[in-house]
């Protein structure tokens, strides 16, 4: 039979064809996918309630168990005294507002900074890194690297910046 001036059996034969193409292509781009240290997760965490949105991805930074998730709870840390505040966003950012008294870390600069901050802070000083909200993972990063100097009491305030500026909690 023809359709269209093309035999059924060879309409039948190229959606095969393509199909094939189409679940190798598939499949090798997964592969590589995985493999690779910049891959995109197929699965992810987007519900802001949950915590931070994150996808998960292999080099991911959320630490789940020094997450503070609630305004109120970092209020009360921040008015106890003992934590350093610290804002993992960029200079820039800090400069147009940030939590008073904070002090300015962008993630970015780690490596140039680093020194001077050990220099000014004990590894034993409570930390809360914070950043730009649930949408952004440079205070999970700041935190990790933290840590990896020994910082043995980080936590990370997931609501960051704009969280505590919509409470009405001292900004400078």
């Amino acid at each position: 039979m023809i359709r269209s001036g093309i035999p059924q059996m060879h309409v039948k034969k190229l959606s095969k064809e393509i199909l094939l193409m189409l679940g190798v292509s598939v499949g090798l781009a997964l592969i590589v996918n995985f493999f690779s240290p910049a891959g995109i997760a197929l699965v992810g965490q987007w519900d802001t309630s949950q915590g931070v949105v994150t996808a998960k991805a292999k080099n991911d930074a959320v630490i789940d168990n020094l997450e503070i998730e609630d305004v109120k709870t970092a209020k009360k840390i921040y008015d106890s005294g003992n934590a350093l505040f610290v804002d993992a966003r960029s200079r820039n950012n800090f400069d147009h507002g940030h939590i008073a008294g904070a002090v300015s870390f962008p993630v970015g600069q780690f490596d140039n900074l680093i020194d001077a901050f050990l220099d000014q802070h004990p590894i034993n000083q409570p930390i809360v890194t914070y950043c730009s909200g649930r949408t952004c993972e440079d205070s999970h990063n700041l935190a990790r690297l933290l840590k990896d100097f020994g910082f043995s009491d980080v936590k990370v305030f997931v609501d960051g910046f704009p969280g505590w500026e919509a409470e009405g909690y001292p900004i400078e």
